[in-house]
């Protein structure tokens, strides 16, 4: 364009001082000098202001193209990693298993897009078949161990689950889904957290584990759960389902205060022990026998 810019140019400035000459013969010639000067020092700065305006959307694409490159350099990265932690989940020590969880939380942290896929795989271990057993029992000294040490495992993929779910202080928080079903929990503290589904069946809860102050925003399931310490649901709201059908608790379960906003069930549940004043529903429930008195 540069070219037909200075033709252009030199066009303007003879078509305009000639055509001031021709309808003012006595005019100074300098001043019609000038002012064709000035129409083609006009074309000529078109001419430059299209050039850096082209210069800045070439630059603005070259930064686009290289953001794009760089977030697919990460994504890259970040699935490498993904896969390398998953791969590590099934090896045989438990340091690098331990390792690996750590890894994919990270990875979860820095990469939000992973969060529940990153939770769905550590509920996935807490799902795999796992027979607590005491330390205190008549076993082989080796096979105490080895549960042991499997035990730790577990307690670090929940506490992984328990920090990578929203506190109940956030505004609009994500809310993640977990699914537990059949898991083996111990001293699992959900207290305080935001979650969307949360499935519990058939879930086996030793020890003592902690579900108050919760905002379960989606539907609760602990069907045929079975826990065998305390069970803490205080000042929980649940806003959808909260299904405890042939629940089973051996110890103290504690409800106070908790509120219960869509279906509730407790058909066939049975429990040792509970205290379930303040507790407020939406819905008229069928409530065991231990909670009437």
């Amino acid at each position: 364009m540069l070219l037909p810019t200075v033709l252009a140019s030199l066009a303007a400035f003879v078509l305009v001082g000639g055509v001031l000459l021709l309808l003012d013969p006595g005019a100074p010639k300098h001043e019609a000098i000038k002012t064709g000067g000035l129409a083609g020092g006009a074309i000529v700065a078109l001419y430059a202001l299209w050039l850096n305006d082209r210069r800045r959307k070439v630059e603005e694409a070259r930064q686009e193209l290289e953001s794009q490159r760089i977030d697919h350099d990460r994504s890259r990265v970040a699935d490498e990693r993904f896969a390398r932690a998953i791969e590590l989940l099934g090896h045989d020590t438990a340091q690098v298993r331990v390792g690996a969880m750590h890894a994919l939380a990270g990875l979860a942290k820095s990469r939000p897009e992973y969060t529940q896929t990153v939770l769905d795989i550590l509920c996935a271990y807490l799902r795999r078949p796992f027979k607590y057993t005491d330390p205190d029992a008549e076993l082989d000294e080796f096979d105490v161990e080895l549960n042991e040490i499997e035990l730790e495992v577990r307690l670090t993929a929940q506490r992984l689950v328990e920090d990578l779910l929203p506190r109940v202080e956030e505004k609009d928080p994500v809310k993640y889904d977990l699914n537990l079903t059949k898991a083996h929990l111990h001293y699992m503290d959900l207290s305080y957290r935001h979650v969307g589904d949360l499935i519990l069946r058939v879930a086996h809860l030793n020890e003592s584990n902690a579900f108050h102050h919760m905002v379960i925003h989606g539907n609760a399931y602990f069907t045929e759960a079975k826990v065998a310490g305390r069970f803490y649901v205080h000042h929980t709201e649940f806003r959808g389902k909260a299904w405890f059908s042939r629940f089973k608790a051996r110890g103290l379960a504690v409800f106070t205060d908790s509120k219960f906003l869509g279906e509730t069930k407790f058909a066939g549940s049975e429990w040792a022990d509970v205290k379930a004043d303040g507790c407020t529903f939406a819905t008229e429930p069928e409530l065991p026998e231990a909670w009437r008195n």
